[in-house]
């Protein structure tokens, strides 16, 4: 018997135009609810609407034009922070990122501007035109640096003037973590430490190189020790996340394509690479989507070759086999799953095997690893009440474990729990993964962790 299966097809919209989604993702799920205890704002307000499930329902219903895309949808598919742990939980295999990205898209190319209405207009400027650019990033935070360095900061908070200052600008401060000495310029090629194991292109990322210098520095340092020749593409731009997110697809792709440029162009070909490094997870994340973003393109065959070959740091590392560090590094530990690199990117035990290598580090499991910081990209500026919660949360749970140090693999991640680790333990050293790794090779050890390793 023939059964007709007509059922998958959408029903007319409310609105003229539909969103760009494959209506068949959106019929993956089968509603069960498995998703909504990885779920950060269910977990934390316990709304149903609020849930990876309850958000594709609001979504197909407004496909199928049985509901209005008022504010209150509009609302609580704001307030996800796409951070896509309903993935790995769902045991259909939904793509709710390919579902709920297109969808905003949507809502912004219908109201421009709306995603971000919450944020001041310097804000905005920020966040579109000096943040995606590695130059102006540090630019923008040299008065920042100078201040840190010349005890300013500290006579600031200390006096309470810097309570005089204006609330959106005391919150982006208050992000801010101790900033170390930029690097500069650096060569465009780094030879390998011994025999070449691999060949690797290095991105470099623009908030992350601005705010992490050390980190960038650390990674290739940590490649070369590795046997890597590392090559850094002088035009590579922001992964293009930031306009992404924000729902302007369109400047997106323009990024893309610049990077596809860079990395296949304008240095050794793509094909002469074993691999693509980066080490911030929401870059990963995009970087690795770039197929999807540019599918429908004359430059589809270029994308899919460049993400056959972007590998996360600790993910290229424990593949090529990691040269074992000896310095050791006596302190307690934790590991917070970043979530474009846990769930985006189902990366999760890469990073525990190369802090399970250093000697003397003992690594405690994090309870709720699973489960976002808050940060979200620049979520915690456009949903600051939501991200404050999630973050006291993650800064509660490191608490418990009484670990002297927390790592992860994100620059998000890295800035929001420095920030809410400030309240419960300031002494705590917050650091990238890769930063713990370069400090057993080289024996190094950070002015951050340097009093705990002693007293160990």
């Amino acid at each position: 018997m023939t059964v007709a299966t007509d059922q998958r097809q959408p029903l007319p919209m409310l609105s003229a135009k539909k969103p760009d989604i494959d209506y068949e993702l959106v019929l993956d799920c089968v509603h069960c609810g498995l998703c909504t205890s990885a779920c950060p704002t269910y977990v934390e307000n316990g709304n149903e609407a609020d849930s990876p499930r309850g958000r594709i329902y609001l979504m197909r219903n407004v496909i199928d034009g049985k509901l209005a895309l008022d504010d209150t949808v509009k609302g609580h598919l704001d307030l996800c922070l796409n951070c896509r742990a309903c993935e790995t939980a769902c045991p259909s295999g939904v793509q709710y990122g390919k579902l709920i990205e297109p969808f905003r898209a949507h809502m912004e190319e219908a109201e421009p501007g709306r995603g971000l209405r919450t944020l001041s207009w310097w804000q905005r400027w920020m966040l579109f035109n000096i943040f995606p650019s590695r130059k102006l990033t540090r630019l923008a935070l040299a008065p920042a640096r100078l201040s840190q360095w010349t005890g300013a900061d500290w006579l600031l908070r200390k006096s309470g003037l810097l309570k005089l200052m204006p609330r959106r600008l005391r919150e982006m401060h208050g992000m801010l973590p101790g900033l170390h000495r930029h690097y500069g310029s650096v060569p465009e090629v780094f030879p390998a430490e011994g025999k070449r194991r691999a060949r690797v292109a290095m991105f470099l990322g623009c908030v992350a190189d601005a705010i992490y210098p050390e980190t960038q520095i650390a990674t290739i340092k940590v490649l070369q020790k590795n046997g890597c020749e590392v090559w850094v593409p002088r035009s590579q731009q922001c992964c293009g996340a930031l306009h992404y997110h924000g729902g302007n697809e369109a400047h997106a792709r323009t990024i893309a394509a610049g990077n596809l440029a860079a990395f296949g162009f304008s240095g050794p070909k793509l094909e002469e690479l074993d691999a693509v490094i980066i080490n911030a997870a929401g870059c990963g994340a995009m970087l690795k989507d770039y197929e999807h973003l540019m599918h429908h393109t004359e430059l589809a065959a270029a994308a899919k070759q460049f993400v056959a070959k972007a590998r996360d740091i600790t993910e290229f590392l424990v593949q090529l086999g990691p040269v074992k560090p000896t310095h050791p590094l006596k302190i307690r530990a934790t590991y917070h799953d970043a979530c474009h690199l846990r769930h985006a990117q189902q990366i999760a035990s890469p990073p525990r095997k190369l802090l399970e290598m250093i000697p003397g580090l003992e690594l405690v499991a994090l309870p709720e690893s699973e489960i976002c910081c808050g940060a979200a990209g620049s979520y915690n500026l456009t949903q600051p009440e939501m991200a404050g919660q999630l973050g006291d949360r993650k800064a509660d749970r490191i608490h418990q474990t009484k670990a002297q140090a927390v790592f992860m693999g994100n620059v998000g991640c890295l800035m929001q729990v420095a920030r809410h680790m400030k309240k419960v333990d300031p002494n705590v050293w917050v650091a990238h993964t890769i930063d713990a790794l370069w400090a057993s090779y080289s024996g190094e050890i950070p002015a951050e962790i340097r009093d705990a390793v002693k007293k160990n």
